[in-house]
């Protein structure tokens, strides 16, 4: 069996994982990093691409934001469409000055992958049967297998679990050591990937009564659409054509008019769901993004919110490093944690906001229309929204 020893072992080579793994570099903090996709399989995903303040500081910090400051585009706003009418969010000047950069998770996640080359980074792909060993000592280690089937073993003093939720991480943890909170929504969002002009310069969120749909972008070429749809739909029951048609009806009729449409590069349904697992930490192992939390897309919080997981990790291990002062990793857990649920707040408040329940009696529906125009007649209520847009401080 060949053996390894590291500082670090993180599992999962996403964004969040290569990310840390280059932070922790550029401070001296050795790092191996486990994925069990190719490298081509992680850059095919279609994820996330509105990135807050803080995670662009992040990938600046990593030495990674230059061709996101070349190519990404700072919003300062976003539009709430309702009763054919477009109401803005004005994010700058209720924050003063904070925005948001559209950036597609693909690209970021390019640009991690070079800066982790060019360091030399030990990065494994494909890597199998990962599974963390003694977890709840100070001696923990990692067993995998290679393509080949030869097994390794990686000895070090951290494990981070940045491998989504299915990954091994979470259900490494005994059963009566970790707690989970779970809400699941009676719908999904379909959603379409087009190489096409983008309907609006600024995302717009639309609320109808036929279902929410969103008109976001990865560029000035290339669109990214959602519409509301039942779980009980499949991608084979949308035919591009009826995709933009419903697109169109759920939209203000400037808007639908001057839709630009085209083949479909991407089409997927998710199901929209929320998940918490506390604690994030078990002796030697600490969960990092969708291996401990999941929120609905609505708020474009779910990247994010395993971006400031990473900002606490790295500030926590270089402490431990460099200072040797452990309160970070102490306290990583519970100053985690309660950013994600100010995240699942959020992200809860704006899908019960503007999407249609098909459970909600006439008492509730009248509620949510209130609520909608509550917000839009309220600068105190609109710079809530826009302070947990733009990202609160870590």
């Amino acid at each position: 069996m060949a053996r390894l020893k590291t500082q670090v072992v993180i599992i999962g080579g996403g964004p969040s994982g290569l990310l840390l793994s280059q932070l922790l570099d550029l401070k001296g903090i050795d790092s191996v990093l486990l994925e069990k996709h190719s490298r081509d399989h992680v850059l095919a995903r279609i994820r996330a691409g509105v990135l807050e303040h803080g995670f662009t500081e992040l990938m600046r910090e990593a030495g990674c934001g230059s061709r996101m400051d070349r190519e990404g585009e700072i919003h300062t706003g976003f539009f709430i469409a309702h009763n054919q009418i477009k109401d803005r969010i004005d994010l700058s000047g209720l924050t003063g000055g904070r925005t948001v950069m559209v950036y597609g998770q693909t690209e970021l996640t390019r640009d991690l992958y070079s800066a982790r080359d060019a360091r030399n980074g030990k990065v494994f792909h494909q890597a199998a049967a990962v599974t963390p060993h003694a977890i709840s000592g100070p001696t923990p280690y990692l067993t995998w297998q290679d393509t080949k089937g030869a097994a390794h073993r990686v000895d070090c003093d951290y494990i981070i679990g940045a491998d989504g939720f299915h990954g091994v991480s979470r259900a490494a943890i005994p059963k009566d050591r970790i707690r989970t909170f779970e809400k699941t929504y009676p719908f999904g969002w379909l959603g379409v990937l087009s190489r096409t002009k983008p309907a609006s310069p600024e995302l717009i969120y639309a609320r109808h009564a036929r279902g929410f749909a969103l008109c976001s972008l990865r560029s000035q070429v290339l669109s990214r659409y959602y519409i509301q749809v039942p779980l009980s739909d499949s991608v084979a029951d949308w035919s591009d054509q009826a995709f933009w048609n419903e697109l169109r009806r759920r939209l203000p009729v400037d808007v639908a008019g001057a839709l630009q449409t085209g083949p479909s590069i991407e089409k997927s349904i998710a199901p929209l769901r929320s998940f918490v697992a506390e604690p994030m930490r078990y002796g030697t192992l600490f969960l990092a993004g969708d291996a401990a939390h999941i929120v609905p897309p609505t708020g474009a919080r779910g990247l994010n919110s395993a971006a400031s997981d990473i900002h606490y990790l790295y500030h926590a291990l270089c402490d431990h490093y460099l200072q040797g002062d452990d309160r970070g990793l102490d306290s990583y857990s519970d100053r985690a944690l309660a950013r994600v649920w100010k995240a699942q707040r959020f992200s809860w408040w704006m899908t019960s906001l503007l999407h249609r329940f098909p459970d909600n009696s006439p008492y509730e529906q009248h509620l949510q229309q209130t609520e909608l125009d509550y917000l839009l007649s309220s600068k105190a209520a609109r710079t809530t929204l826009a302070e947990n847009y733009v990202g609160l401080p870590y």
